[in-house]
């Protein structure tokens, strides 16, 4: 080990010395974030990295907050330089293609990385050969081993998943990306071992571990078809990812030995990693989600019906019906003025508001204090409990608001403050927005038709 491994970026780098400068550094540049944090009184632990990634585009970033990220952006710079030096020599000596650096800079999968390039032999010369343990174990067939690679990569994922939902009860990166990169690379590892195989060949393997993954975790009774569904785009592409990843590394002949190192490497880091990720990992950011109606009534009418509403009829969308997302029915109060307690009334049950702020007929709101299930799971086996449907998707408030416009007419806005403990957030984000907004609309629709004296419908 040289300090000049740090800034040269030609010849290669063995991976002994990537491993030790890649966990020094790591160690000095956390302890420098972490001052810097302490000096803006901002929280950090080693899982930061991953949960400051979830809450949005560095453009997002309000002018209170620039000083802190900004400090952090000019520290990082110059482990930016060196971690790409560093890699690119690296790929360099394991013989694979330079342009793998760019998963540097994707979160909690260039820590997966860092392990296998840490893992990876030099490359070797041509028509060597290098042994592995499982020399006897994977068929020689693309059939066989194909199979094995399937079967092993749904029992793997299937144990993970019961590790982090119900050892650990986490719903974090290591679950929603570690695991279907590690079973993406692995598959691939596992049915390249004996002989190279074609990309799609290798791309086809890797997705199909997170499906075959996912029918495990249906037949075990452990999600739904509903979360599996919301799972796949992100779980596919990152097993693609995985896959991709792994097919470049099974390219080289003679790499048995090397797979089987990955192979367990992965399967020892990914368990542990999620454990850290359980003992350290932060709070939720608060997301707002609000949505819109104009009604053709005045405020004073309008407000009657947003402070309680009558039964919703049945509802003809899909979501609340066949998905078994929770659907509001009706809304009831207790007493009046700040301190009375509104019951929204779900499918699934009652959320249970006491009101924060009651000025008629300009804008209601509340806290929330109790609320029932999000949905109720659709599966083969009937009801089941994934831990996910309580407590991890959480209204915290709400609101409603009223603006005057001309003609007698309102500008009726709904607003929901809410956390879910679902990583990475800026993924799932994007399912709670959509079911969010449509529970608004069903309920704003409603009492538009009340307030304009028309027949409420079931959208």
């Amino acid at each position: 080990m040289r300090l000049s491994d740090l800034w040269h970026w030609d010849g290669t780098l063995d991976r002994r010395s990537y491993a030790i400068w890649g966990c020094l550094l790591f160690a000095i540049k956390y302890n420098i974030d972490r001052a810097v944090a302490a000096a803006y009184g901002h929280p950090w632990s080693p899982f930061s990295y991953l949960m400051e990634s979830s809450k949005g585009p560095i453009l997002a970033v309000t002018p209170a907050q620039l000083p802190f990220y900004g400090t952090l952006v000019a520290v990082a710079l110059p482990f930016i330089f060196v971690g790409i030096a560093m890699t690119l020599r690296r790929l360099r000596d394991a013989g694979l293609p330079q342009g793998l650096v760019a998963v540097f800079f994707l979160p909690l999968i260039n820590l997966l990385f860092f392990v296998v390039l840490a893992i990876a032999p030099p490359r070797l010369p041509d028509g060597t050969d290098r042994k592995g343990l499982l020399d006897a174990i994977v068929p020689r067939s693309a059939v066989g081993a194909a199979a094995l690679a399937l079967a092993t990569t749904t029992l793997a994922g299937v144990g993970l998943t019961l590790l982090a939902v119900y050892g650990l009860g986490e719903y974090g990166w290591g679950l929603f990306v570690g695991v279907p990169f590690t079973l993406g690379l692995i598959s691939v590892l596992l049915y390249g071992y004996h002989q190279p195989r074609a990309y799609i060949e290798c791309l086809t393997v890797s997705v199909l571990s997170v499906s075959f993954l996912g029918l495990g975790l249906l037949a075990c009774a452990v999600e739904g078809v509903v979360c599996l569904i919301m799972a796949a785009p992100i779980g596919g592409a990152l097993a693609a990812l995985g896959g991709t990843v792994g097919y470049l590394i099974q390219a080289k002949p003679g790499n048995g030995r090397a797979a089987a190192q990955t192979l367990v490497a992965l399967l020892v880091c990914l368990p542990g990693l999620m454990g850290a990720e359980a003992v350290n990992g932060g709070q939720a950011p608060l997301i707002a989600v609000q949505t819109t109606i104009e009604v053709d009534a005045p405020p004073a009418k309008v407000w009657e019906n947003v402070v309680t509403f009558s039964e919703l009829p049945a509802s003809d969308d899909w979501v609340f019906n066949q998905a078994g997302i929770a659907c509001p029915l009706r809304a009831t109060i207790q007493g009046r003025g700040v301190g009375a307690i509104r019951h929204c009334v779900f499918t699934t049950g009652p959320f249970v508001e006491p009101i924060t702020t009651w000025d008629p007929p300009n804008r209601l709101a509340f806290a929330v204090t109790a609320q029932p299930p999000a949905m109720k799971e659709l599966s083969p086996w009937g009801a089941i409990a994934a831990p996910h449907i309580d407590h991890f998707l959480v209204s915290e408030r709400g609101q409603f608001l009223l603006t005057a416009l001309p003609g007698g007419r309102t500008r009726l806005e709904g607003t929901t403050w809410y956390r879910h403990r679902i990583w990475p957030v800026a993924y799932w984000e994007v399912w709670s927005d959509a079911i969010l907004h449509r529970i608004h609309t069903r309920v704003l629709k409603h009492v538009k038709a009340l307030s304009e004296g028309r027949r409420p419908s079931g959208e």
